[in-house]
Parts: structure tokens; C-alpha cells; sequence
């Protein structure tokens, strides 16, 4: 059997290899991409049903690697490592992964003993596993008041990319006034209602607000915004399509 390890800096590649070698003696072949990219290449070529996939790298991240892999292989198992917990990374995740697929999602910082068990875990037993800091920063931000719902975080997305709220109904099958009330709920969440006005009587956006505060918290990213934008762009396609 072939594992596939995308991990895009050599000290840590390194380090799986030595683990993956030692913990999975199942897989006779291991196979390494330095980008998700790559990392997509060779799972399709080689037919991988086992990944370990680092979450940041350069050239295409691997959250957007995973949903193409997944796309096309939904019962492909993928231990997610990465040295950030922050909530939009595990939201990320839990969107794009398919019903049938096991997944984990596992700190860099985790010990080697951690980490052999949630290779075998998830790689060979299929189970889901999350480290458990990440589970208690999720069990945290789930019981804060503060804390988003699913179609919040959507219509965020949708904010951060630019739709108005007609657009935002639009596609999210939602009344206008649905809409309305859902982003007078992210303000107050966010800590951006009764923040419009400054001292010197500027008016702030507080659509931009929302933006940037959502992602001084981590409630979204980088890696999210890139996702959400190429959904956005399908969506758009489809609905021209619709329309001739």
C-alpha cells in the first residue's frame, strides 16, 4: 500500500517520514509532494488512500488539496497536521469533508506518541480524531455567546467577499429581511454594534468591521477566503447558466 505525506517544509517531512516508516509498517511505499498542488497530482495518479497533509503551504493549501482529492476519491482517509488551531481551520475542514471519509486533525506540537495514534487512528482504523486542544478551543468557542452558528459563518464568507445583501439571499435561499437580521446578529457577536461612530463623528462600515475583526479572532483566513471565493465563483457560473 502507498501513503502520500504533503508537507511542504523538509524539517517536518523528515520527521513523518521517520514516524510514518516506524508507526504504519502496512505501507511499503511512501510518497512526499512539497505542495498541495502536488499533492493532488500524486493522489490521482497513484490512486493514495492515505494522507497526511500539513494545512499551510505556499502553493495551494491543504484544505483546498483535500476537497479536490476528496472530489474525487470521498473515501480517502486524511490526518490534517498543523501548527495552528485557530476555528477557521477546523470550520474549514468540517465543510469540505465527505460523510464516508475518515479524518483527523492533529498539532505539530503533539507529541510523537500522539501522533502514532492518530496515524494508525485514522490512516488504518478510519476513525475521526481531533486533538484534543483543538477540541476544547471548539467546545470553548461553541458554548461562548459569541460564538457564530454555521449559517452565520456562511453569510461572513459571503460579506468578506463582497456580495450585497440581496446576493447574500440570493444564494443562500434566505429572505432579504432572513439576511438582515442574520447580520445584525454577527455585529453583535463581533463586537461591531455601537461602534459605528468614532469620536470625531466618522461613520464606520460596519460590514468591513465585521471583516476584520472576524479575522483578528481567527474565525476566518487566508485558506477559508481562498475556498469560499472559488465556491462563489461555481455559484456564479451556475446561476449565468441558469439565466440564458
Amino acid at each position: 500500500m502507498k501513503i502520500l505525506l504533503v508537507e511542504d517544509d523538509k524539517m517536518h517531512a523528515d520527521f513523518l517520514m521517520e514516524i510514518v516508516e516506524t508507526t504504519l509498517p502496512e505501507f511499503d511505499e511512501i510518497l512526499h509532494a512539497r505542495n498541495g498542488k502536488e499533492g493532488e497530482a500524486l493522489a490521482h495518479r497513484h490512486q493514495i488512500s492515505a494522507i497526511v497533509m500539513d494545512l499551510r503551504m505556499k502553493e495551494r493549501n491543504g484544505i483546498e488539496a483535500a476537497r479536490t482529492i476528496w472530489a474525487k476519491r470521498p473515501e480517502t482517509r486524511i490526518l490534517f497536521w498543523s501548527n495552528y488551531s485557530d476555528e477557521a481551520y477546523l470550520r474549514g475542514i468540517t465543510r469540505i469533508v465527505p460523510d464516508q471519509a475518515a479524518y483527523g486533525y492533529i498539532l505539530k506540537t503533539a507529541t510523537p506518541e500522539k501522533m502514532r495514534l492518530a496515524l494508525r487512528a485514522v490512516l488504518i482504523e478510519a476513525q475521526i480524531v481531533v486533538d484534543r486542544e483543538i477540541h476544547q478551543i471548539q467546545a470553548q468557542q461553541m458554548r461562548s455567546r459569541s460564538a457564530l452558528t454555521e449559517f452565520e459563518h456562511l453569510i461572513l464568507l459571503d460579506l468578506a467577499l463582497g456580495l450585497p445583501d440581496k446576493a447574500i439571499a440570493l444564494r443562500r435561499k434566505l429572505s432579504l429581511r432572513t439576511v438582515q437580521n442574520r447580520l445584525l446578529s454577527l455585529y453583535d457577536k463581533l463586537d461591531v454594534d455601537g461602534q459605528d461612530q468614532n469620536e470625531m463623528g466618522i461613520v464606520l462600515n460596519k460590514r468591513t468591521r465585521a471583516v476584520s475583526s472576524a479575522i483578528a479572532r481567527k474565525v476566518i483566513n487566508r485558506e477559508g477566503l481562498i475556498t469560499a471565493n472559488k465556491e462563489l465563483g461555481a455559484w456564479l457560473r451556475r446561476s449565468a447558466v441558469a439565466q440564458d
